[in-house]
């Protein structure tokens, strides 16, 4: 069983594979993004009529960065999954860079129907715009400062070989999550194309990632029950505990609407950091 979890782990989520994932994915963001833009200007010369709720898509040519965004955050989930054997922290920390990327893939879509104003005057539109790139900055700023106190973290630890039968299992998991990655982008793909067809086909975020975010829930309070067999401490179950609320935050952002989403986005964050430098200090500082 473990030489089957470490082969099927190399072959999907191993350093080859990622390499090859990462070209594939950059090679296909290029061709998507030539491909929308083609479409915006078949629709735009009146080649071919898009209606319903897809026209949205076809709108501006900004409208073409939708696929390539989309493209490169499913790399960023499949990059999601390769970190869980790592650590809590390390995944969080992907889950706030995928949140960055949705919000600005959100600002991408809504610049074409932002109406400007005469006068002092700020439209609802271009309020909410503001908002969204406030939140943004945040993001940025919280997955960065994450990104290096993690690093700083990192430092004062070493993996004993106690803990072996732990990563296998949190191998196993992330080899079944990406098994659910797959499903779930296969299902929203042909649902959307469905309802495309039918004159639906509204894109928001929500579509995959509510569902992914919710299994990706379940797996890390599996994890959270599995770790207690090894970290039998108040100190590390309080704070993988915090990361799963983290995990928690971004999901219910996720179906959140205008500005709830962005202030749940932030504080997802927010919570991070504090976790993160309470738990890096409290080790600094030797209690």
């Amino acid at each position: 069983m473990r030489d089957a979890i470490e082969a099927g782990f190399e072959r999907s989520m191993g350093a080859g594979m990622d390499e090859n994932v990462r070209r594939g994915a950059i090679i296909s963001a290029v061709i998507g993004f030539f491909a929308h833009l083609s479409l915006w200007a078949l629709n735009n010369s009146g080649q071919i009529t898009i209606t319903g709720d897809s026209a949205e898509l076809v709108q501006s040519p900004l409208s073409a960065l939708y696929t390539p965004f989309s493209i490169l955050l499913a790399y960023e989930v499949y990059q999601l999954i390769r970190t869980i054997p790592d650590s809590f922290s390390s995944s969080v920390g992907k889950q706030y860079e995928i949140a960055t990327l949705l919000v600005v893939r959100d600002i991408l879509k809504r610049l074409p129907e932002v109406d400007g104003s005469d006068g002092w005057k700020v439209s609802d539109d271009v309020a909410f715009l503001l908002v969204e790139c406030a939140a943004f900055l945040a993001l940025f700023y919280t997955a960065l400062t994450y990104y290096n106190m993690k690093k700083e973290e990192d430092g004062r630890h070493s993996i004993s070989e106690d803990l072996d039968a732990f990563i296998l299992t949190k191998k196993a998991v992330a080899i079944l999550m990406l098994i659910v990655f797959a499903i779930i982008a296969l299902s929203s793909l042909t649902s959307w194309i469905a309802a495309a067809q039918e004159g639906g086909g509204s894109v928001d975020r929500t579509i995959f990632f509510l569902d992914f975010f919710t299994f990706l829930i379940l797996a890390d309070i599996l994890i959270l029950l599995i770790s207690y067999w090894f970290y039998t401490d108040f100190r590390n179950l309080a704070r993988n505990t915090g990361f799963v609320l983290s995990t928690v935050i971004i999901r219910v952002a996720i179906s959140a609407a205008g500005v709830s989403s962005m202030i749940l986005f932030t504080l997802s964050g927010v919570l991070g950091i504090a976790i993160l430098r309470m738990f890096v200090t409290d080790e600094a500082s030797g209690v």
